[in-house]
């Protein structure tokens, strides 16, 4: 039986946003809208959660 190691998952995700200027104006630069569908956040997040990272 493959014993797994316990990882604990840190996104981070802030910043002033000075380059998206426009856009971060009344919102925070990780819930910036992209593609119209998800915010730029999500993709770090679907990346973890595929990574088999489950803590």
């Amino acid at each position: 039986m493959k014993t797994r190691n316990r990882v604990v998952t840190m996104l981070l995700a802030g910043g002033q946003g000075s380059r998206l200027k426009a856009l971060t104006r009344k919102v925070a630069k990780p819930a910036v809208p992209f593609g119209g569908k998800y915010r730029i956040i999500d993709f770090a997040l679907s990346n973890s959660a595929n990574s088999e990272i489950r803590d």
